[in-house]
């Protein structure tokens, strides 16, 4: 991993526990450790379902955009939303509505698991952007947009890391 990675995740590992530390329904499903990692977040259900009925706030947003490499535009479609619109929620600091802060830690779930299997972002980002024979023939990117995709593109990084390439 290289240095900037590690500075991305540290941040973004301090930034979640922050979060999930001031919510007062997340507390009771906290580990008695001191802090949280974004992994340690990503496989506690409990956890996650508070945040996302709570709202992603735009600063946890802000640092998955650094950790993830999605740019804007692919972030505006995946939640619906505008560019435009996007920057409005950075101006207003506002948390984001259920439906879309699922989206971002569904994204942000892919991408954990796409860095674990390949080292890099660079790596994963290129894999996500190459057309797959396994995924129809269709870019991982290109399934992202929808649930059904996305687990297929999950399914895949799966098969990879257990080293079963068709």
């Amino acid at each position: 991993m290289e240095e900037s990675e590690v500075y991305i995740t540290r941040k973004l590992n301090k930034k979640i526990s922050s979060i999930i530390r001031q919510s007062e329904v997340a507390k009771k499903y906290l580990p008695p450790k001191a802090s949280l990692t974004f992994a340690e977040f990503l496989s506690n259900k409990m956890l996650v379902i508070i945040l996302i009925r709570e709202g992603v706030p735009y600063s946890l947003f802000n640092v998955l955009q650094d950790y993830t490499p999605y740019s804007e535009k692919d972030w505006a479609e995946f939640l619906n939303l505008s560019t435009k619109s996007l920057q409005r929620y950075k101006q207003s600091s506002k948390n984001f509505k259920p439906l879309q802060s699922e989206k971002i830690i569904e994204m942000s779930e892919v991408t954990n698991i796409g860095l674990d299997v390949f080292g890099d972002t660079d790596k994963f980002k290129l894999w996500l952007n190459t057309s797959n024979f396994a995924l129809g023939k269709l870019t991982p990117m290109e399934l992202l947009r929808d649930s059904y995709g996305k687990e297929m593109v999950i399914g895949e990084l799966t098969k990879i890391n257990h080293g079963i390439l068709v």
